[in-house]
């Protein structure tokens, strides 16, 4: 008989309460735990999403500058044939169009930078346009050329934007005998939040200065030391190093207190480097000057675009803009920027949803570059991968569950089945350039290639899976068809596999979804390749989505970041689709037992 006074002196002690009073602890920390984990990785995939989500969103519109051609200048007329309008030289057409836009751009310098705010690619869908259409030609009618891609980042505001500053005084401008140059005056100090701007970047170069200044004094009490435990030749070495470094630091010194000094006094002119913000003045429709040396109430420029000097110009007939971003931190300059501004001040650049990006191939050129090609090589990879590892993988699963007896031998092939599972994707692209393009002489870079390679990678998880389903089904199913007469094969075919189906299938989507977003194997079999068509078979060269996303990462121009950002949305929705698919499958077939 259990004797209540004793248990409950030692379940009711001060030792058992204290016990009780840790272990709920502890579970209240355990809970805490894991709440704080499941936040942690909540924020670090809402970080991700919103990065890449954030990203590409300047893939999705693109940019136009609409212009009249004069293809009739060609020599072709709307009634030539289409052999004559191919022969047009559409590029020089499109060169002569922005030249006549702005005729006073002569340079041949400044000619190459007019040219490029337009996409290379303009001029091969202008011949496109007067091929389908040839009326266009003697029209002058307007046509909307592709920005470029650093036109388009300008107009997106990757680059800043110019913010119109405010200002009260009236302007002259004085040009210079070249008529290169030209000096402001103004009546009002409308200019000297712009100089305490400049002012401000001395200062910045006066601490950097003087940062290395002081390195080098550390240095100079460095080799001081030294010199007073050595002797010879190491002594006078430390002394010429001491020397060296003390000139150094004193030079930078000087160079700092020049420039503080500069700095310090507000209304001394300064000159404006690439480093500084770019400062330019709009006078009427067409002038513009960009200054290079400021003062409260004037400084001088140089003229971007014409007009008339030595008159005096009331507040509401010039603007005075500024672009925080430095020309020397953007790869369009300011002579592009007034081409473009006034492009925009005659309603002349128009923006749009980039269908270009859903229904185009690959291209060198960002603003030209799209993921159909890679949509469409996903495609028939995935085709060849599922019409490979599928019937294989069912096959091998139904073998192993309902047919192979219980040995050494089959016991070996399952745990290298589960062994392969866990292998590193790049083995199975090394296997794949070894076999099938080496022995076998597949095609390079094609979907059949690729897809081979995939369904290797895939084998084993759909393996898994099947035998999963399969071991699920109750024996009593086995046993009832086996009691009516039906013979193992069609037990397992008749019976067992179609209940088994539904997991299988979710294994199959899983595995699927893994294969789309490998890249390693397939760079390994080449369909990192530059392939600007669109595959029309699992013989034609492709690339897919993954390697689409590493290519287009690794290319310099910055308006690839966008579109890669946005092919990773493209990949990150299909995953999800497939993942859902599965799981609907999971739902809709399940059985309970």
């Amino acid at each position: 008989m259990v004797d209540m006074t004793a248990l409950s002196r030692v379940h009711g002690s001060a030792a058992a309460q204290g016990r009780m009073r840790r272990r709920r602890r502890a579970e209240v920390r355990l809970k805490v735990y894991g709440i704080a984990a499941i936040l942690l990785a909540g924020l670090a995939l809402v970080t991700l999403l919103w990065s890449v989500i954030g990203n590409a969103q300047g893939a999705l519109t693109e940019s136009y500058l609409t212009l009249a051609p004069d293809i009739a200048a060609e020599g072709v007329t709307a009634d030539s044939d289409a052999e004559a309008l191919r022969a047009v030289n559409f590029d020089g057409v499109t060169k002569d169009t922005l030249k006549a836009a702005f005729p006073d751009v002569t340079d041949r310098r400044e000619r190459r930078e007019l040219y490029a705010i337009v996409s290379s690619g303009a001029a091969f869908e202008l011949r496109d346009a007067v091929l389908e259409d040839p009326s266009r030609i003697g029209e002058g009618a307007p046509f909307r050329f592709l920005a470029s891609d650093d036109t388009d980042l300008y107009l997106q505001g990757f680059f800043g934007r110019l913010e119109d500053r405010a200002h009260s005084g009236q302007a002259r401008f004085t040009s210079s005998d070249d008529g290169e140059t030209v000096d402001v005056f103004l009546t009002a100090n409308d200019l000297a939040d712009t100089l305490l701007i400049v002012k401000e970047r001395l200062r910045g170069s006066a601490r950097t200065l003087r940062r290395q200044a002081a390195l080098q004094d550390a240095g100079v009490r460095a080799f001081e030391r030294e010199a007073e435990g050595a002797t010879g030749e190491a002594r006078e070495e430390a002394l010429t190093e001491v020397r060296r470094r003390s000139d150094q630091r004193d030079r930078l010194i000087a160079q700092a207190e020049e420039l503080e000094d500069r700095a310090s006094r507000p209304s001394v002119a300064e000159e404006i480097g690439r480093s500084d913000p770019s400062i330019l003045l709009r006078i009427g429709d067409t002038g513009w000057v960009k200054l290079t040396e400021v003062e409260p109430t004037g400084g001088r420029g140089v003229v971007l675009g014409p007009f008339e000097t030595e008159s005096v110009v009331d507040p509401s007939d010039w603007s005075y803009f500024v672009l925080d971003r430095p020309e020397a931190a953007r790869s369009i300059s300011d002579r592009q920027i007034v081409w473009i501004e006034t492009l925009r001040s005659e309603g002349a650049v128009e923006r749009q949803f980039n269908t270009r990006f859903f229904t185009s191939g690959n291209s060198r050129q960002p603003e030209l570059a799209g993921i159909w090609g890679a949509v469409v090589g996903s495609f028939w990879t995935m085709l060849v991968t599922f019409v490979v590892a599928f019937p294989i993988g069912v096959l091998a699963a139904i073998y192993l569950e309902e047919f192979a007896p219980k040995n050494r031998f089959t016991d070996f092939i399952e745990v290298n089945i589960n062994n392969l599972a866990a292998v590193p994707s790049i083995v199975f692209g090394l296997l794949g350039l070894a076999v099938f393009l080496t022995f076998f002489g597949v095609p390079r870079s094609a979907p059949l290639a690729g897809g081979l390679v995939l369904a290797l990678m895939t084998l084993p998880t759909i393996i898994i899976a099947s035998r999963a389903s399969i071991r699920a089904v109750p024996p009593s199913i086995r046993d009832a068809a086996l009691g009516l007469g039906a013979s193992k094969l069609q037990t397992s075919f008749h019976h067992v596999l179609p209940l088994a189906m539904p997991g299988i299938l979710t294994g199959t989507i899983i595995g699927m979804a893994q294969a789309l977003g490998e890249t390693a194997p397939l760079i390994m079999i080449g369909m990192v390749a530059f392939i600007t068509e669109i595959p029309g078979g699992i013989l034609d060269s492709a690339s897919v989505l993954p390697v689409q996303v590493f290519s287009w990462s690794d290319f310099p121009e910055r308006a690839f970041e966008a579109r890669t950002a946005a092919a990773i949305c493209v990949l990150l929705i299909f995953l999800i689709i497939m993942n859902a698919f599965a799981v609907f499958l999971r739902k809709r077939f399940e059985r309970r037992w």
